[in-house]
């Protein structure tokens, strides 16, 4: 059967809140300012910060409290357009039941760090690893795999909240990713569509130290690294059906 049979859009971006999976060992494995909430929520809470450590205003603590305790996953602040994206990246795709990203806050002027984000999402990555679009002065992601962030724009929409500042707003939104049903939220239609249908990515920053030899180095290495990786999803697919009609006890149900 083809992949795209086998995981179509359509059920990527379905209601399937009962689809959960656990997070891989070792999450999250980027550190960061971050609360970490329900491992199996749909949604995390990113808020913009354009102000230095010792300067954080209340109301960016209160955005961050409030995406915890309304329910995400992960609720933080991002400074950078490189580094900050790149370990908020994996710590997202360690944790497959994440399918969201609420990205709030006022932002960053000299960053651009939330258009960024978008961009991103958007377009990805080129040859360069530079985000494409991004209007930030140096959106170099050089220290992700190319499969982390290409399972992050697959994984992960991006609820876009820029320069929002209420945490209503933030509240509601936060809310509207967890719903069984279509939930309206502005221009969106949220609900939880379940976890990634993927094993987790847990790759922390250090890989390039660690494994050098482990990132392709052309387009050739890359795409033999996407059909492994494919076929091991295929192999991994079809041991899980097989298990599932057996029964528990190795016979047919």
């Amino acid at each position: 059967m083809p992949e795209e049979q086998q995981r179509p859009e359509d059920d990527l971006w379905a209601p399937h809140p009962g689809r959960k999976a656990p997070a891989a060992p070792g999450y999250p494995p980027e550190p960061g300012r971050f609360l970490r909430g329900n491992d199996l929520s749909p949604v995390a809470v990113c808020v913009i910060l354009k102000w230095a450590e010792d300067a954080i205003p209340d109301s960016i603590e209160q955005l961050v409290r409030v995406g915890v305790e309304t329910g995400a996953a992960l609720s933080g602040t991002l400074q950078t357009e490189n580094t900050g994206i790149e370990k908020m990246v994996c710590n997202l795709v360690a944790n497959p039941n994440i399918r969201y990203l609420v990205l709030c806050g006022p932002e960053s002027p000299g960053h651009s760090t939330g258009q960024a984000v978008m961009a991103l999402s958007a377009q990805g990555v080129d040859d360069q690893r530079r985000i494409i679009g991004a209007e930030s002065p140096t959106p170099y992601l050089y220290n992700l795999p190319p499969e982390s962030i290409a399972r992050y724009r697959e994984q992960i929409r991006v609820v876009d909240l820029l320069n929002e500042g209420e945490t209503a707003v933030v509240r509601q939104a936060v809310w509207s990713c967890y719903q069984e049903e279509p939930t309206a939220f502005g221009p969106y239609e949220l609900f939880d569509p379940g976890a990634f249908p993927r094993e987790p990515i847990c790759t922390p920053l250090t890989w390039r130290i660690r494994q050098p030899w482990y990132a392709p180095r052309t387009e050739k290495e890359r795409g033999d690294q996407e059909r492994l990786r494919r076929f091991m999803d295929d192999v991994r697919q079809r041991v899980e059906r097989t298990q599932r009609d057996d029964g528990p006890e190795g016979t047919s149900a």
